[in-house]
């Protein structure tokens, strides 16, 4: 059975469809798993730099207000070509996921098609 790798856009990939490339392993001994339903993205020339974190209603807000605060958990620092291939990982990986269970709606409270 082929070993699965990652080619560094972090799609797996089998030793076979590789060919002759570099070998990746993999440590997940450090990794944590956060939960994150909002992000904000910055940027700056050599590279982009995204917030990720939730929204959740303002516990300090006063009386009558609206508010919600973005809580930021974690900061992703990648370069432009790093930023352009987990975009396009993303693209396939939602193209798939709509493919087979519909349009995923981007605007809050919006139902799937």
């Amino acid at each position: 059975m082929a070993e699965n790798q990652t080619n560094g856009g972090g799609e797996q990939q089998t030793q076979a469809q590789q060919g002759q490339g570099v070998q990746v392993l993999l440590d997940e001994r450090d990794m944590r798993t956060v939960y994150s339903n909002a992000y904000r993205i910055h940027t700056a020339q050599d590279e982009v730099i995204i917030d990720l974190g939730f929204n959740m209603p303002n516990p300090n807000q006063a009386p009558g207000q609206q508010q919600l605060l973005f809580k930021v958990l974690d900061r992703v620092v990648m370069s432009y070509p790093s930023g352009k291939r987990l975009m396009l990982s993303l693209q396939q990986l939602i193209k798939r996921y709509e493919q087979q269970f519909g349009e995923i709606p981007t605007q809050p409270g919006q139902r799937r098609a």
